[in-house]
């Protein structure tokens, strides 16, 4: 699977793409906007499938996993059941590279949740582009270009309308507040690491998470 957060969505009257459709008039850059949206988007690349999940607050690292979390709660039992390893491919941003404590600290409490292995694997600096959740956003860009996303269900209507592999996406909206900067001290993140096992040639890279089960 792939993951990512998108560029912050703002909601009002903008022009988007340069267009506007319904209206002659639009804004055509933001005047002090006070409702946004983050998107985080993971996708299936086993069977095409997309999730994006819109927050209301800052993006962080507990942002991204419980984006995570609600992704894997709505998959059928079978799936989850049948799931050997989630593999999770992400870019070197700095809410979710390798370094990150907050999101590694969530990551195994995620592993041992869902009694599942998770190996994380990032690209490289200026990469992402490679990353496939990256072609989606360039879609959901195309499909509202021109749209004014007066409010949150508008922006959540029209990304749910949206296709991918033909395919709608399932999309949903979080008005959880979280907290930036969130960081360990280095005695919390010595256990964390005790649980981490990184690729000796590739070490921020490459990041396999067993369950505390397996351990």
């Amino acid at each position: 699977m792939s993951i990512d957060c998108k560029a912050t969505v703002t909601i009002g009257p903008y022009s988007r793409g340069g267009m506007t459709r319904g209206a002659n008039k639009a804004a055509d850059h933001d005047m002090g906007c006070r409702e946004k949206y983050t998107p985080f988007g993971i996708v299936d690349e086993d069977n095409g499938e997309l999730y994006l999940h819109f927050g209301s607050s800052a993006k962080t690292s507990d942002f991204i996993v419980d984006g995570l979390q609600a992704w894997w709660q709505r998959l059928p039992a079978a799936a989850r059941e049948g799931c050997s390893l989630l593999q999770i491919k992400a870019d070197n941003g700095p809410e979710s590279n390798g370094q990150r404590t907050q999101l590694l600290y969530r990551m195994v409490q995620f592993a041992d949740a869902i009694a599942t292995p998770i190996q994380l694997l990032y690209y490289p600096p200026y990469h992402s582009k490679h990353n496939p959740i990256e072609r989606c956003w360039g879609i959901l860009e195309q499909h509202w270009n021109g749209a004014q996303l007066l409010d949150a269900d508008t922006m959540l209507e029209w990304a749910k309308t949206m296709t991918w592999k033909g395919l709608h996406p399932v999309v949903d909206l979080s008005r959880e507040v979280y907290a930036k900067g969130v960081t360990l001290t280095k005695k919390a993140m010595r256990e964390v690491e005790a649980r981490l096992l990184r690729n000796p040639d590739l070490p921020k890279w490459d990041i396999l998470i067993r369950p505390a089960c397996a351990v």
